[in-house]
């Protein structure tokens, strides 16, 4: 049997090399909050921990069992509020430091006022399920209509250490000798701590791989976005071209797609210069999105191009998108003074069509004819791609009698 210190001194081992792992991360991606409460967790219960072992220096002292607990108490929290934190859930302090105040107010009682191991290991493992039992449900469920990896690795582990908790309670409670003792393991014991060690480590591998998922999807983000406007590129707009080309060919519902060019572009370039250029860019996206609905998209395909997804619409819908795009361009331009550079657009309007099927390069050739078509006329307007139905073919001559014949003979 590996005697307490041992044990204590692997349990602090293992949380101070997962509080530098998480410092790492957290130093690293900044912007990634769940990180500071798990960096947190783990150097307070290794803190924890290292308390527990004063029980084994200062053996008639029962003040570093209660520092202990209490430290374990928070660890958890702690671990659960970086948990919501990750699904952008409302984390409170508030919750936290009444669980872990009543917890150490339990554990003051049952030490100090009637010492009684059961009553304590009672409000210990309360303390520590509630908030684990809190976080479970997020580790399980769906988000964004998938269930993160790391995060059902994370709730399996939970329930196993819930199990635990609940099967060392039962055994507090059901001893003879007392019970879990911090001063003198028996074999199940070591056997309980070690395992509680393998599985802080499985859990805390279960919240590395959510961070990692979760940053593999920024980046994957990241590429899908224009560097200067912020809104989808072209590779962005193919995606999404391809879905709603796949869900409209199996539903029959249209949608539309705006095919958007800066008139003028190249001379403001030319004239002003690119930094001139790529504030008029800048511009004309913040002025678009004011004019989209719920479900729109603006994507910027390369240079003065844009493109507006419009999912669930006709071409008659587009046409109203595309007249309040040029509305708000145009009452901007009216209020242009001095060095201000009016925008003006040029802007094709098409609509899904069922021969078109799951290839959006057709739709984006519809729009283009349609765009081509606002250009000639004049430009600063939109046109519509409206194909002519193809010409009915001339009826054929009945044929003529055999009386008719006779008498044109």
């Amino acid at each position: 049997m590996l005697s307490v210190p041992t044990l204590w001194t692997v349990f602090v081992i293992n949380f101070l090399a997962l509080g530098l792992i998480w410092a790492y991360v957290m130093r690293s991606y900044p912007s990634f909050e769940a990180a500071r409460f798990w960096t947190g967790s783990a150097f307070v219960a290794a803190a924890g921990a290292a308390m527990a072992m004063l029980r084994v220096v200062f053996p008639d002292s029962l003040v570093p069992l209660l520092f202990a607990g209490t430290a374990l108490i928070l660890a958890i929290c702690l671990a659960a509020m970086g948990i919501r934190k990750f699904f952008n859930q409302p984390v409170s302090w508030l919750d936290t430091l009444l669980v872990t105040g009543l917890g150490a107010a339990g554990l003051c009682v049952f030490t100090f006022v009637h010492d009684s191991v059961p009553a304590r290991m009672t409000v210990f493992t309360i303390a520590q399920a509630l908030p684990m039992l809190h976080s479970l449900k997020l580790l399980l469920s769906r988000h964004e209509g998938r269930v993160n990896p790391g995060a059902r690795l994370a709730g399996i582990v939970t329930i196993v250490i819930l199990g635990i908790f609940a099967a060392r309670l039962l055994g507090a409670l059901t001893s003879t000798e007392g019970g879990f003792s911090y001063m003198h393991f028996s074999p199940a014991q070591s056997v309980v701590i070690l395992v509680l060690v393998f599985l802080s480590m499985s859990l805390n591998f279960g919240f590395l791989l959510m961070a990692m998922d979760r940053l593999r999807n920024e980046v994957a983000d990241l590429a899908l976005l224009d560097d200067l406007t912020g809104v989808g590129n072209r590779r962005y707009l193919l995606q999404r071209l391809t879905e709603e080309c796949m869900r409209s060919e199996r539903s029959g519902q249209p949608f539309a797609l705006l095919v958007i060019d800066l008139d003028g572009f190249k001379s403001i370039n030319d004239t002003h210069g690119h930094a001139a250029g790529d504030a008029c860019l800048q511009h004309f996206t913040l002025m678009a999105q004011t004019r989209l609905r719920p479900g729109d998209m603006l994507a910027r395909t390369g240079g003065d191009e844009f493109c507006i997804v419009l999912p669930s619409s006709t071409l008659r819908e587009g046409a109203m998108i595309a007249r309040r795009v040029l509305e708000v361009c145009r009452a901007d331009a009216e209020q242009c003074t001095g060095n201000d550079i009016p925008v003006a657009v040029s802007i094709g309007v098409a609509q899904w069509a069922r021969e078109m099927g799951a290839y959006p390069d057709r739709l984006i050739a519809a729009a283009d004819h349609a765009l081509y078509d606002a250009k000639k006329a004049g430009r600063n307007g939109f046109a519509t791609y409206d194909p002519a139905p193809p010409l009915a073919p001339e009826p054929a001559s009945p044929p003529m009698s055999d009386m008719a014949l006779r008498k044109r003979a």
